[in-house]
């Protein structure tokens, strides 16, 4: 067993004083997926930091968060008291929509990232942020990937897509256009919103495992643009506000298939 998969908490500083969650990781060897992801030892500490996260979010999401997402989450069946074991979530998953989870020690390269999300396996992390990092944290940990990801997958048209997402990717050959497939994976799988009968509704999982993003985003300080590839292709971003413009799609299947034109016209699927 790696010292990895011993201990939740990587490392949080290196000796030039960046955070190495923020530094990609490039993969040497494959990810343990499913039932070969151990589950870590953690502190009490930590698991009352999930424990805390969620019971925020579940107060605030009713109303707020799609229904879509609202019933992955109910299908997943998640524990509120301590950190999920990555293999029980990744066997939910699979019954679902096929998909399963590996995990990563860290934010992982674009190109391994994509390839595993083209095979329908969901890179995670299972380590989670610091007490001091409950309202943000600029990296990656299980709270946003469990918590925040894995209730989309169950829904089987947002799966598609995401596996899409990353068959696109790895076809990308044009600088560009790889900053276009970004910036619409940020304002769709990050930080989107769908219009329903009672009103728009977040499925973007960087404001759902946000209690801050989730207050700001459907308020009027934040413009609301319809959904179009090229509209969100053209615009940039900046991880370290809050997000706005957000772009609003009208249903799963305009997502996909208006992906699939985009993607097709320049030759990505």
């Amino acid at each position: 067993m790696t010292p990895a998969e011993t201990s939740a908490h990587p490392e949080t500083s290196t000796p030039d004083g960046s955070d190495p969650r923020c530094i990609p990781h490039k993969m040497t060897g494959p990810l343990p997926v499913g039932a070969e992801c151990r589950y870590p030892n953690y502190s009490a500490e930590e698991q009352d930091v999930w424990k805390t996260l969620y019971a925020r979010m579940e107060t605030l999401l009713p109303g707020r968060a799609a229904d879509e997402y609202l019933t992955g989450l109910h299908t997943l069946d998640l524990e509120r008291d301590r950190i999920p074991a990555l293999a029980d979530v990744s066997r939910k998953l699979e019954r679902c929509t096929g998909w399963r989870i590996c995990r990563t020690p860290g934010l992982l390269d674009a190109h391994d990232f994509f390839s595993y999300l083209a095979n329908r396996v969901f890179p995670s992390t299972d380590y989670i942020r610091a007490r001091s990092e409950l309202d943000y944290t600029p990296a990656p940990d299980c709270f946003h990937d469990i918590f925040g990801h894995t209730p989309m997958i169950v829904h089987p048209r947002f799966a598609d897509f995401y596996q899409k997402i990353g068959q696109a990717a790895l076809a990308c050959r044009d600088a560009a256009t790889e900053t276009e497939l970004t910036r619409i994976y940020w304002f769709t799988v990050e930080f989107g919103l769908i219009r329903n009968p009672a009103g728009l509704r977040i499925y973007g999982n960087g404001i759902i495992s946000s209690s801050g993003e989730t207050q700001h985003c459907l308020t009027d300080k934040v413009t609301k643009i319809p959904y179009t590839p090229e509209r969100l292709g053209a615009q940039p971003y900046d991880i370290w506000h809050f997000q706005d413009p957000l772009f609003v799609i009208d249903s799963f299947d305009q997502l996909e298939q208006e992906f699939v034109r985009w993607s097709r016209e320049r030759g990505l699927l």
